[in-house]
């Protein structure tokens, strides 16, 4: 577990038409990482958030939030490397246990 580990949560200011009830992505965003930091304190990787309709110039980042428009993906959509481990109403215990395939332990 060398490199930082990236979680990157795709959203966008409106929520999207089925998640009228949830938390914005923002707001996701914000909760999420607050958790992980809590659970895996100390421990290397970042939260990030992509706006899907105004992503930053990274390729990868900017393709994958075209396929959450694209695909009609329900937003926030939390992303681990290529695994899609979130959407809508991303569940932690689901992340948790992503992350610890990368070797993240629960403080």
């Amino acid at each position: 577990m060398a490199d930082q580990l990236e979680i990157i949560v795709y959203g966008a200011d409106v929520l999207c038409a089925s998640c009228v009830n949830l938390p914005s992505s923002k707001e996701t965003y914000e909760w999420l990482e607050a958790a992980l930091a809590r659970k895996f304190e100390n421990q290397k990787f970042k939260v990030s958030y992509v706006d899907i309709f105004n992503p930053p110039l990274d390729e990868e980042k900017k393709a994958f939030a075209s396929r959450v428009i694209e695909e009609d993906l329900f937003y926030p959509v939390v992303k681990i490397k290529d695994q899609i481990v979130g959407e809508g109403n991303p569940r932690l215990k689901v992340i948790y246990a992503e992350m610890e395939k990368y070797g993240f332990t629960a403080v």
